[in-house]
């Protein structure tokens, strides 16, 4: 979806690509160098493969545009090279995208639908919530339900496995996810699997906002829970961040929706949901601050990779003295008629 969603774009908007899928999954990249070299002429889309080395040759070239999605370390590295040719550039990246639990909560919902949009993928997606700021007096019933859903959508074999549960990327990552949960109280899951690169779903509660797993984003199935007393508190710890992708709240207080969606910046989110605003072409989706800029989705994507170029055509005939030097006491009367 990554890859071939701006593509789309690009390519209805009447450009020619090249393509560079993310060597940490090896085999989706070589399917998706093989569909574009059945589908495509080289010499109007075509794709590259490859790591570092090939990265670094195609930044060193001069692209009209360049789309990237990543971290936020390598977006700033493509957006310094994209300025040695002043290329624009699209940036969607990440950050620790927050969720808020309000006593007003659908606490049911608000369980049911942040296990699918933190566990989906084992949590690698860019708009999985990152942490929760739950209402303290909502902390217990939330983890009860959380763990109960949980149960449900991640069943587990006979072996303890969970079922049809995807792993972590790579080793890299899983020995940096592990050593997120040193320390920590964990209150559901915590299971580790390094034969298999597994994590199973993972809830750690009560996390305070100078721990590890708070200092960067986490891109996996750890859920930090946060208890706040008080929402002002809890809005001013996450303007104090870096302005995450997406922001979830779960509340029934329209006053609140109304409050959050005025004095928080963030890319996009949901009220009473997770993820699902990256599911309708008709909402432009991307980041604002370390999270990315520019936009993508439907109609946004057509416009990112189009130049709307302005042009007047004139007619020859009226063409009228007023227009021209030297302009007379006569020709100001007209124009102030005119």
């Amino acid at each position: 979806m990554l890859t071939l969603s701006p593509l789309v774009g690009a390519l209805a908007a009447g450009n020619c690509a090249l393509v560079k899928p993310s060597a940490y999954a090896p085999h989706t990249a070589a399917l998706i160098d093989r569909m574009i070299k059945d589908l495509f002429d080289e010499e109007y889309c075509a794709c590259v493969l490859g790591s570092r080395k090939e990265n670094t040759a195609l930044l060193e070239e001069d692209f009209d545009y360049i789309f990237f999605t990543g971290s936020v370390n390598v977006g700033r590295l493509v957006m310094e090279k994209a300025s040695r040719h002043l290329t624009p550039v699209t940036l969607e990246l990440g950050g620790k995208s927050p969720a808020i639990v309000d006593e007003t909560a659908d606490l049911d919902l608000a369980a049911k639908r942040l296990v699918f949009g933190k566990f989906i993928n084992a949590g690698q997606t860019c708009i999985a919530p990152d942490y929760l700021l739950v209402h303290e007096s909502k902390m217990d019933e939330l983890i009860r339900k959380l763990k109960f859903h949980i149960e449900v959508s991640y069943p587990k074999d006979a072996a303890g496995r969970v079922m049809d549960y995807p792993c972590i990327v790579n080793r890299k990552h899983f020995d940096r996810l592990s050593d997120l949960l040193a320390g920590e109280k964990i209150v559901i899951g915590g299971g580790l699997d390094p034969e298999r690169l597994s994590i199973e779903p993972t809830v750690l509660a009560p996390v305070a906002f100078d721990a590890p797993v708070m200092q960067e984003e986490i891109f996996g199935p750890l859920l930090p829970l946060i208890p706040y007393k008080d929402l002002d508190w809890a809005l001013s710890r996450i303007r104090e961040r870096p302005k995450p992708l997406a922001l979830y709240l779960f509340s029934q207080n329209r006053e609140v929706w109304r409050r959050i969606e005025k004095t928080s910046s963030f890319g996009g989110g949901c009220i009473n949901d997770t993820l699902l605003h990256i599911a309708s072409p008709h909402l432009p989706f991307g980041g604002v601050g370390e999270s990315g800029m520019g936009r993508y989705h439907g109609k946004a994507s057509f416009l990112t990779f189009s130049h709307l170029k302005g042009i007047l055509k004139k007619a020859s005939f009226p063409d009228p003295s007023v227009r021209y030097r030297p302009y007379t006491e006569n020709s100001k009367k007209i124009l102030r008629k005119l």
